[in-house]
């Protein structure tokens, strides 16, 4: 018997649920490094939104279009030449952002293709990450549990470190929320966070 279809299971995190609030109904979204679809599969069912992801992985590409995404197999690492200018209302890169070499090359790419990005991403500038290099060593935590030998991430930032590229690129920041375990972070946001998110467009737009 035919029912309505069900939603994809997507573990609860604080950045995609404040990055689905800031996605307006009926958007056109760019969701890049999507992994298995999931949380694009659900901005459709509770935004109405249409577009794509973009994902490398052969299983996660297969597992995008078992949840009903439209995915592309692509590397970001070569950037978005495959869409036009403004082609997408939002472009949306979520903790992915530590693992690209180019990272400015990648937010102009969010910039040219989309009206607006959000992009979140691990503050190296937590006061344990900060400790822990006072102390000599590169720190290991639950939002980063590698060893510097065996990281993926490429590229760790702080809050200003962010702030100030985006500037430097030509982006007017539209909203930025900063979490410690869930739970946004106002006071001392800066060396308190271990997660940044962060609303931004090109200043032409």
């Amino acid at each position: 018997m035919k029912g309505t279809p069900s939603l994809p299971i997507v573990v609860p995190r604080a950045d995609l649920d404040l990055i689905e609030s800031w996605v307006p109904q009926g958007a056109r979204v760019l969701d890049l490094g999507c992994g298995d679809g999931s949380f694009l599969a659900r901005l459709k069912q509770t935004r109405g939104v249409t577009g794509y992801g973009v994902e490398i992985d052969d299983l996660k590409v297969q597992q995008s279009i078992q949840n009903g995404v439209n995915v592309i197999q692509q590397d970001l690492e070569a950037g978005l030449a495959m869409f036009d200018d403004q082609t997408f209302d939002v472009v949306i890169l979520s903790q992915t952002l530590q693992a690209m070499r180019n990272t400015e090359i990648i937010l102009k790419e969010i910039g040219r293709v989309g009206r607006e990005g959000i992009v979140s991403f691990p503050n190296f500038g937590h006061w344990f990450h900060v400790w822990s290099i006072a102390l000599g060593r590169m720190p290991v935590s639950k939002q980063m549990p590698y060893q510097w030998y065996d990281t993926p991430n490429i590229h760790l930032c702080t809050v200003k470190d962010f702030e100030a590229l985006v500037s430097q690129i030509g982006f007017t920041v539209l909203g930025k929320r900063l979490f410690l375990d869930g739970q946004a972070v106002d006071f001392l946001g800066a060396l308190r966070s271990t997660l940044a998110v962060y609303r931004f467009k090109p200043r032409f737009v």
